[in-house]
């Protein structure tokens, strides 16, 4: 074996075993399927080395969760329970509530209830950094090498889009020109 192949081979195993780091945006995504997509990449299992006992998995970076969406009345039903061991220490929060006092809360709980409760839960969850906006620091970002695609497509805003954008959208039929718009005829009545 010569010692290009060895040093080649070297440097595959060190790429094979390194630790990427991923970004993920949350904006308006579903936490409950972000956190188990963003627990497979934290315990390493979209990896080909990967062992239930071995610590292999990879850095998330998480960025937008003031943003998270849930589908219909999710905010205001879905409860979060906590004890804190003494009696009478039980409390359950809404979603809603939970959000409100810590915005990166829910993705983190619904990450940690994908990640198995083993002695590595801990360590793994280590590797998990939220952010509810955009705004990063600048030693964490330079150490991202990839992103994780948005399980659900964002729309557009209507605001997003431009003058021109809006006048080309098909019409499925032009106002009369007698026809009054509620607001002004409003307008017409009090003055």
């Amino acid at each position: 074996m010569s010692s290009t192949t060895s040093s080649t081979a070297r440097v595959l195993q060190w790429a094979t075993f390194a630790r990427s780091w991923w970004i993920y945006d949350a904006r308006y995504q579903c936490p409950f399927k972000s956190g188990v997509m963003i627990s497979y990449v934290l315990r390493g299992r979209h990896k080909p080395i990967y062992h239930p006992l071995s610590d292999i998995g990879d850095h998330v970076v998480v960025i937008n969760t003031n943003h998270i969406a849930m589908k219909d009345e999710l905010w205001r039903k879905w409860k979060y329970h906590h004890h804190t061991g003494y009696p009478r220490g039980k409390s359950i929060t809404s979603a809603w509530r939970l959000h409100e006092l810590d915005p990166t809360k829910i993705m983190y709980r619904c990450v940690y209830s994908n990640v198995p409760g083993n002695l590595l839960r801990h360590t793994i969850m280590r590797r998990l950094h939220l952010y509810p906006e955009t705004d990063v620091p600048e030693e964490i970002l330079k150490n991202v090498t990839d992103q994780l695609r948005q399980l659900h497509p964002v729309p557009k805003r209507l605001d997003e889009y431009s003058k021109e954008e809006i006048d080309n959208f098909p019409k499925l039929f032009d106002w009369p020109s007698d026809y009054i718009l509620e607001q002004e005829s409003k307008k017409v009545e009090t003055s």
